[in-house]
C-alpha cells in the first residue's frame, strides 16, 4: 500500500533506515522529524566517551532487538490487525519470559497484586498502541515521536526518585517537540 513502509529503526537510525531501506516517503517532514528527534535525545543524554562502560554493549544490543520487534510489527501490521499482534506478542513471550525466570523466581506477595495487574495492562497498552500507530502511519513519523520517551522519562525520575533535572532535559524536549510540529506542519502542506 502507498505510504506504508515494512519495518521500522531504533531512534536514531529513522531516518536513513525508515526513508531509505524501508521505502518510506521523502519529504521535509519525515527527515525532520528523524533529524529533530535523535539530536533532541542526544542534548538530554549528552553521551561522552568518558562514560562509555562495557555495559553500554547491552543497551546498543537492546536497541537492536527492540528495532527488529519494531520491524516485525511493522511488517505484521500490513496482514494483521494491532489486537492479533499483541495476542501473539503474549503468547510467545510469556514462556521464554517464565523459563529465563524460573532461576530466580519469587512468589510476589499478594498486596503486590493490584501493582502487578497494573503493569500489566499499561504495558500492553502501551504494545497495542504502538502497533496501531504503526498500522497507521509511517515509522518515520512514528517513531520521532516515540523521542518522548526520554524527557518524559527524566521527568519522571525528578518527581519519583530526586533525580536532577536539568536544563538540558528542557531544551532537548523543546527541540523534540518542535521538529516534530514542523514535521506535521510540512507534511500538512506536501500534496498526497
Amino acid at each position: 500500500a502507498p505510504g506504508v513502509s515494512p519495518g521500522l529503526p531504533p531512534p536514531g537510525l529513522v531516518s536513513p533506515v525508515g526513508l531509505v531501506v524501508l521505502e518510506e516517503r521523502r519529504g521535509p517532514g519525515p527527515v525532520l522529524a528523524a533529524l529533530g528527534g535523535f539530536i533532541g535525545v542526544l542534548v538530554v543524554l549528552r553521551p561522552g566517551m568518558a562514560t562509555l562502560e562495557p555495559a553500554a554493549l547491552v543497551v546498543l544490543l537492546a536497541a537492536v532487538c527492540y528495532a527488529t520487534s519494531i520491524i516485525l510489527v511493522k511488517r505484521l501490521t500490513l496482514t494483521s490487525s494491532p489486537a492479533i499482534i499483541v495476542i501473539w506478542m503474549v503468547l510467545l513471550q510469556l514462556p521464554l519470559g517464565l523459563a529465563l525466570s524460573l532461576a530466580q523466581w519469587r512468589t510476589p506477595p499478594m498486596a503486590c497484586l493490584p501493582w502487578i495487574v497494573l503493569l500489566g495492562v499499561t504495558g500492553l497498552s502501551a504494545h497495542f498502541a504502538m502497533a496501531k500507530a504503526l498500522n497507521l502511519m509511517d515509522a518515520s513519523i512514528a517513531i520521532p515521536i516515540d523521542f518522548f520517551r526520554v524527557p518524559l522519562i527524566a521527568v519522571v525520575g525528578f518527581m519519583l526518585y530526586g533525580e536532577s533535572l536539568e536544563t538540558w532535559v528542557f531544551v532537548g524536549a523543546l527541540i523534540i517537540f518542535a521538529s516534530n510540529y514542523l514535521a506535521f506542519r510540512a507534511e500538512q502542506k506536501r500534496p498526497a
